[in-house]
């Protein structure tokens, strides 16, 4: 087979990266019904999430030094290879064990999103790369969108098995793609793969890094905690099924989809850090207003999902220029700066959706989930006036 030579197509990078996504919550419908059929409780079940978060989070700090040194077609390639057997051997596993194990492996196809965040930073210049990062965004969204949808359906028409089947499909379709159209983009590559590790201390010491890093951790974070909360809320609160959680899942993601259409369309008009405050102040607004109507007794799929769109518009505003950030700063260390704000974010994410399961419990789970949600709003703004307050320091 004739591999590829040239930078790949806007598409591949879309699906590489919708699919480090989609491998998150497509099955999450399905959560409940794979508690009964391991014997198991479901606060084990919720380890698949917060299991695949902490791998993924030590593998980003891996895939982007490693995308640095030996290039980013052999880094992608081999990660959607062992996330296709790792979802393969999930859909046949019998043991719960063996399942979480190799679920966990399915973490690796997470090279899917900060390495393809490396090409185009590769290829293009700062506010062309947020351009292009929130066009990508915005297609990568349908993924988690219509992820759960597809994942609840399959559940009730087969049973959860079937989503681990359709990964596996998937993966092949990725690594196909990978193959025939993703060409080596990284010609600057680092002599040595401990000098990669040795430039995150440079990395550490920049304030500006961490106020991005912060900004893109928590506002990430609120995604992980809804989608960790919500389905249960959903089920013991508002009585939904599998199918229809599914949809309601999609509204965050359709927000997302939306605020980074509008990224795509302005980030090359504005400052990183214009677009960043604005979508922080969209997230904290949808928040704020789901509490106080939840607080006024109208909880219900309305105002629970409805409100949280803005959240969802939120992130789709910030994270394409705070994506842009964190590449831009040390261009000659974009793997190493994704992979570490990655990991940072992921980590994060594992350590919030931990916190959201043992706050979101009972009558009062709303009101759980709704305050870990503004927590994350709350500390991603600050990330983000961080990084306005630097670079306005920096020009005067």
């Amino acid at each position: 087979m004739l591999a590829a030579t040239t930078p790949p197509r806007m598409i591949t990078l879309v699906i590489l990266t919708g699919l480090s996504v989609l491998s998150l919550n497509m099955f999450l419908p399905s959560l409940s019904n794979m508690a009964v059929e391991f014997e198991t409780e479901y606060s084990v079940m919720t380890l698949a999430i917060a299991g695949y978060l902490a791998i993924t989070a030590v593998l980003m700090m891996i895939m982007g030094p490693l995308s640095d040194r030996y290039g980013r077609r052999p880094v992608l390639l081999l990660a959607v290879s062992i996330f296709t057997v790792s979802s393969l051997v999930c859909a046949l596993s019998t043991h719960i064990w063996l399942f979480l194990f190799f679920r966990v492996c399915q973490g690796a196809v997470i090279a899917g999103w900060a390495v393809s965040l490396a090409v185009i930073r590769d290829t293009t210049a700062p506010q062309e790369a947020a351009s292009k990062i929130g066009y990508v965004t915005m297609a990568m969204a349908v993924a988690p969108m219509l992820g759960p949808m597809f994942g609840g359906v399959l559940d009730e028409l087969f049973n959860w098995r079937a989503s681990f089947f359709a990964y596996t499909g998937f993966g092949l379709l990725a690594f196909t793609l990978c193959w025939f159209d993703l060409g080596e983009t990284n010609k600057t590559r680092s002599a040595t793969f401990a000098q990669q590790f040795r430039s995150y201390p440079e990395l550490f010491g920049s304030r500006r890094y961490w106020g991005y890093a912060i900004c893109q951790a928590f506002s990430t974070g609120a995604f992980y905690v809804f989608i960790a909360g919500a389905p249960l809320i959903a089920v013991t609160l508002l009585g939904l099924t599998p199918a229809v959680l599914g949809f309601y899942m999609g509204t965050i993601t359709a927000g997302f989809a939306f605020g980074s259409f509008i990224s795509g369309r302005y980030a090359r008009r504005f400052p990183l850090t214009t677009m960043m405050i604005t979508g922080r102040i969209v997230g904290n607004f949808g928040v704020i207003a789901a509490l106080i109507l939840v607080a006024s007794g109208h909880l219900n799929v309305g105002t629970l999902f409805g409100a949280l769109v803005f959240v969802g518009i939120g992130n789709g505003l910030t994270m394409p220029s705070c994506n842009a950030g964190i590449l831009s700063l040390r261009p000659a260390l974009a793997g190493s700066a994704a992979g570490l704000a990655g990991a940072l974010t992921i980590g994060g994410g594992a350590l919030l959706t931990t916190l959201t399961g043992a706050v979101v419990i009972g009558e009062k789970g709303a009101y759980g989930l709704l305050f870990v949600l503004l927590l994350c709003t709350l500390m991603s703004l600050m990330g983000a006036v961080t990084v306005w307050l630097l670079d306005r320091r920096h020009t005067a």
